[in-house]
């Protein structure tokens, strides 16, 4: 195939940032004093939702408690501040090939773009301590967290970068974990390759170009 762009999903996609999140919620629950704790099992049927403040939301509403916006908000932005604490003490790995595929495609002249429902800042955060860089440096187009009124699996933050792009969908191709990104990638036009993350494994990923273990075992093809 033939591409101008990859565009690349984060938690769990470039990084296994998944558990660090269930980290950074349960310390921040225990600050707010709301005596909740995420078990691993509790946190892979909360990934069902996108969105940390939605996940937060649904959690609320499951136990009769809801809350109101604003609290949710800043409940969450403690939970974004304790998250990029624990990355900056070096609790956080790309995953294998992460880095030399994003090198080679930059070799290539190829565009560059992310697509995710985590916010900007996590975003900022994870590329500092994968590449020591700003993501403006990494990446040429960022469609993150409220970007967008509906996550994924609808396809707007996939059609949104590839417009900040300025590529059409069958020129590029896209890189998730879970299967609701593989379906807002596959809504957008988009080919998708899948590398499932410790909270994914075993999700419906049938529609995707490729399922592999790691970009470790991705060609791809560039052409002179």
């Amino acid at each position: 195939m033939e591409l101008d762009a990859l565009i690349f999903d984060v938690d769990g996609t470039l990084a296994e940032t998944e558990e660090l999140h269930r980290r950074a919620f349960n310390a921040a629950f225990a600050e707010a004093g709301l005596g909740w704790l995420w078990s691993v099992g509790a946190y892979r049927d909360l990934l069902r939702t996108t969105g940390g403040k939605e996940r937060i939301a649904v959690h609320a509403a499951s136990i009769g408690l809801p809350l109101a916006t604003q609290d949710i908000a800043a409940l969450h932005a403690r939970k974004t501040a304790i998250y990029a604490d624990l990355v900056a003490r070096g609790d956080l790995r790309p995953r294998p090939g992460v880095r030399a595929l994003i090198a080679l495609a930059r070799s290539a002249g190829m565009k560059l773009g992310i697509a995710t429902t985590t916010s900007p800042a996590n975003v900022e955060t994870l590329c500092r301590a994968v590449w020591a860089r700003e993501v403006a440096e990494v990446f040429d187009a960022v469609a993150a967290g409220d970007a967008v009124a509906r996550k994924k699996p609808d396809p707007s933050v996939y059609l949104l970068c590839l417009e900040h792009l300025g590529v059409s969908p069958d020129r590029a191709l896209a890189f998730e974990d879970s299967a609701n990104g593989l379906r807002a990638a596959r809504a957008a036009g988009l080919r998708c390759v899948v590398t499932p993350a410790i909270y994914t494994e075993g999700e419906d990923f049938d529609c995707a170009e490729a399922v592999l273990p790691s970009l470790e075992s991705f060609r791809l093809q560039v052409t002179d």
